[in-house]
């Protein structure tokens, strides 16, 4: 029986930067993957794989350059989805290529195979070759993440029904899918098949769509989606899902509306993947999704020597925050104390077009009472925008009234997730209103949107006696 002093079990964001972290700590470590390479779900069916197909997506179907050249245009007029593979499988060869020379290069000790708990102190991996092996270690991470929650009534196969790990294996497009679940992963996948012109349906159960968005910037994305021909079904719960006789994929919702189409994605939601763990062993129970509750400052479950990280956890299950959770509960394991990440970190979906936010909604703003003001800009009032043909797109900042404190963030349209980084540095910085209004911002950019936005606040604060040379026009 081998001892390590941590034993990370899962090899996806959380587990890699918490393994590098206690390696650079000087600490014995041990990270299992059942999968057949290291990343974890982030790398192989999740983040990377869905970034990675949208970008192909965006750049074959010349999406970016139709607000120049009309909604016919195409790069690539026939789009397979073997066009989609090459690019995807490039990618992530390279990125299990860089993870594996960072384990290496930290002496990180990695093991392929599934573990599973024998007590508080130790595990079993039952491993790729069959040979199965006990280890012991002073601390645990479990860093599993999550898989598709598949219920009974959906007859996945694979080939026309499937969830969204299978989605980027496919085999053909399809000329019509539906997609039920309008959540993050839901609507990224709606709006990169519609960017390929398939034709698309949004299912969803609830009236409403990523309601931790703020309500203005998702009206204008919602409008956005109508626009381009996706048709939204919401307020209708799924009662059954199977295939009509002419091989159509069919889907019956309450009310007894219908939805046909080629293919069916289900993404209602994740389950963690801790099944297979025998957390009773180790004193651990789960909630109804598989999840484990954690200590939100030191990352520790119930069971002090045993931290849990990244999308396990819930909420937000986003890559960059669980990286930071890995580090900060690989710090707490060893007691070194780990410097806590901001307040406020960015939300990024990609979806066509993407969003991105930090701070806090104007609904959260005003249910707090703070008295405020908000700028918007339109990227078409960019001369960049018009450069690049951009006639959608805003840009909206929520200040204090009364410290001009910048609250909040909110960006859709191309680039969103690259620009909230301006926001997110003035927000965490404290920054006013006021370094919008008195810094320059390259010309032409995206980011000047920063400036037009602030002016527009600032002219709506100051009234109409504001000074003549500062203006909501640049």
């Amino acid at each position: 029986m081998e001892h390590y002093e941590f034993v990370v079990i899962g090899s996806g964001p959380a587990g890699r930067r918490a393994a590098i972290q206690a390696a650079k700590l000087g600490r014995s470590v041990l990270v299992v993957e059942k999968g057949r390479k290291v990343g974890g779900v982030s790398v192989h069916t999740g983040t990377i794989p869905s970034k990675t197909l949208r970008e192909t997506v965006l750049n074959l179907s010349g999406w970016r350059e139709r607000g120049f050249y009309g909604r016919s245009y195409r790069v690539k007029k026939d789009i397979t989805a073997d066009d989609l593979r090459t690019r995807l499988h490039l990618t992530l060869g390279h990125e299990v290529e860089v993870l594996e020379h960072q384990f290496a290069r930290n002496r990180v000790t990695t093991l392929r195979g599934e573990a599973r708990f024998l007590g508080p102190h130790t595990i079993e991996v039952h491993g790729q070759d069959g040979e199965t092996r006990e280890f012991t270690a002073d601390n645990f991470l479990i860093a599993v993440g999550t898989q598709p929650f598949r219920p009974d009534y959906v007859p996945f196969d694979g080939r026309t029904i499937l969830d969204s790990d299978e989605i980027i294996e496919l085999a053909t497009l399809p000329r019509s899918i539906a997609v039920i679940g309008a959540g993050v992963i839901g609507v990224e996948y709606a709006t990169i098949f519609q960017a390929l012109d398939v034709k698309v349906t949004l299912i969803e159960p609830r009236s409403s769509m990523l309601d931790f968005l703020d309500e203005e910037m998702l009206e204008d994305f919602t409008y956005q989606l109508r626009d381009s021909g996706m048709v939204l079904r919401f307020g209708h719960k799924v009662e059954k899902v199977g295939r009509s006789a002419d091989g159509f994929c069919e889907i019956g919702l309450e009310g007894g509306r219908h939805v046909r189409a080629q293919m069916i994605l289900f993404a209602a939601g994740r389950m963690g993947q801790t099944r297979s763990l025998n957390l009773e062993a180790c004193g651990l129970t789960t909630d109804h999704r598989g999840r484990l509750g954690v200590d939100p400052k030191s990352l520790q479950t119930a069971v002090p020597h045993i931290y849990a990280a990244g999308d396990v956890i819930g909420f937000p299950s986003l890559a960059s925050t669980s990286m930071e959770q890995g580090r900060v509960a690989a710090c707490h394991a060893f007691g070194f104390s780990a410097v806590e990440p901001p307040d406020y970190f960015p939300y990024g979906i990609y979806s066509v077009p993407e969003m991105s936010m930090v701070g806090m909604t104007e609904k959260e703003v005003a249910e707090r009472g703070i008295p405020y003001e908000v700028g918007v800009a339109r990227f078409r009032e960019t001369s960049r925008g018009h450069i690049m043909g951009l006639d959608k797109g805003m840009l909206k900042m929520i200040f204090s009234m009364k410290t001009r404190r910048l609250l909040g963030c909110h960006i859709v349209g191309e680039g969103a997730t690259e620009l909230i980084h301006i926001g997110q540095a003035v927000l965490n910085l404290k920054g006013t209103l006021d370094y919008f209004v008195e810094n320059t911002f390259n010309y032409p950019t995206l980011a000047e949107a920063y400036k037009v936005a602030a002016l527009d606040a600032y002219n709506r604060m100051a009234g109409p006696d504001a000074a003549p040379h500062i203006s909501g026009e640049e």
